[in-house]
């Protein structure tokens, strides 16, 4: 060992240093409680629910110096946000009050089921909504709907290129699919064992193989949007939509990925997915520097400490690194995850939370900063994936 004295100290020192960051990061998220965290959900929808005008429509988003919502119908493809967060306090809490409520908001997007599919979101309408409902309440009107729903979404899927399409009314030159897409999957898989067709399975898997063949780069950072050939099904090119540029990585894809692949793991069991989900977690963390583990809303925009955060995709993360830890048998790694993925929670809730600014969960999310549009905002989705986020920690807990 290195005897001298300026080496020795500096060890010493540092060591020291660890000891005190540890103690430290043990001492914080010991202390944090869930439940506080879920009454104080269970308190802003409930201000929330007195806002709602009794139209049909849904909260969406809450700009930034503002306390009012804007509200979008049941097309819109955040709609399924609000019946979800409903559905997950009333499983949180077991009050009838957010049963009744998640009912009545969930029975609105009941067209989406009927419907020609206009794009690739009817998994987050309708399994965010209907699903959960049937998932804690076993009506048998709920799974009707999530079945038929299913097979419109599959009506989108490109057997030439092997993945659904997800926005018919932006051709791009091709047919295009966004890395959300993963996320709808969902749908599929559990319409495919739950009484719909084997092909929905079939369908979902294809999809999940072409994205993992074609959707990132060298480094696991995705694309936004992958245009192909219709007929051929040759990929032509990968570029953005919401991030800062075709070749940057915009934190709520890559977020959308991780999640993604996870849960194809989890309904398919294909150690493929597993492994894939990894190594996208992998760039993901490597890459997030900022101390609080909230990413900004890209990973590679220029002057970056001075652009808006985005806790929509920490929401994500948090939620989608609690189930990975779940299927990760490295011990290291099944720790960091489960660290990593408390500590951002732990971040959101501490500084984060709209409080008394509005009655939203959340503030600081970034939509669609090109566009002009939701910047550094509460917006719905990050509250339900925050929610979500909750209550997987508390079930790990348990």
């Amino acid at each position: 060992m290195n005897s001298n004295p300026k080496f020795v100290y500096f060890l010493s020192a540092f060591l020291f240093f660890v000891m005190i960051s540890q103690a430290q990061e043990k001492k914080e998220t010991k202390s944090f409680d869930i439940k506080k965290q879920l009454e104080y959900c269970a308190l802003q929808a409930s201000k929330t629910l007195e806002v709602i005008p009794d139209n049909g429509t849904f909260p969406r988003s809450i700009p930034t110096g503002s306390k009012e919502w804007k509200f979008v119908d049941y097309r819109d493809w955040t709609s399924g946000f609000w019946p979800g967060e409903l559905w997950y306090l009333y499983e949180a809490t077991g009050d009838k009050k957010w049963e009744k409520e998640a009912d009545k908001f969930s029975r609105f997007l009941t067209p989406l089921s009927v419907s020609k599919a206009n794009d690739h979101d009817l998994g987050f309408q309708i399994f965010n909504s209907f699903g959960n409902g049937y998932r804690l309440t076993k009506n048998p009107a709920y799974k009707e709907i999530i079945l038929k729903t299913a097979d419109t979404l599959a009506t989108l899927f490109n057997p030439k290129v092997g993945t659904i399409l997800s926005w018919p009314h932006n051709k791009y030159g091709g047919h295009n699919t966004i890395i959300d897409n993963m996320m709808n999957l969902e749908l599929l898989f559990w319409a495919s064992k739950n009484g719909g067709s084997k092909k929905l399975y079939d369908i979902a898997v294809k999809h999940a193989e072409t994205t993992m063949k074609n959707h990132f780069r060298p480094d696991y950072t995705s694309y936004h949007v992958l245009v192909y050939d219709y007929e051929t099904g040759k990929k032509i090119k990968g570029i953005t939509a919401q991030g800062y540029s075709d070749d940057s990585m915009w934190a709520r894809g890559q977020a959308w990925a991780i999640y993604g692949f996870t849960m194809v793991y989890r309904e398919t069991k294909d150690p493929k997915f597993l492994e894939f989900a990894h190594k996208l977690a992998r760039v993901y963390l490597d890459k997030l520097t900022t101390e609080d583990l909230i990413p900004y809303w890209d990973f590679n925009v220029p002057g970056i400490s001075n652009e808006p955060k985005d806790a929509s995709a920490a929401a994500i993360v948090s939620s989608a690194l609690i189930e990975l830890s779940t299927y990760t048998k490295d011990k290291i790694l099944k720790k960091e995850y489960a660290t990593k993925s408390k500590k951002m929670i732990v971040s959101l809730s501490e500084h984060y939370q709209s409080q008394d600014v509005n009655s939203a969960f959340l503030l600081h999310s970034t939509g669609h900063k090109p566009a002009g549009s939701e910047i550094d905002c509460s917006i719905n989705y990050a509250d339900y994936y925050y929610l979500e986020a909750l209550l997987r920690l508390q079930k790990l807990k348990k």
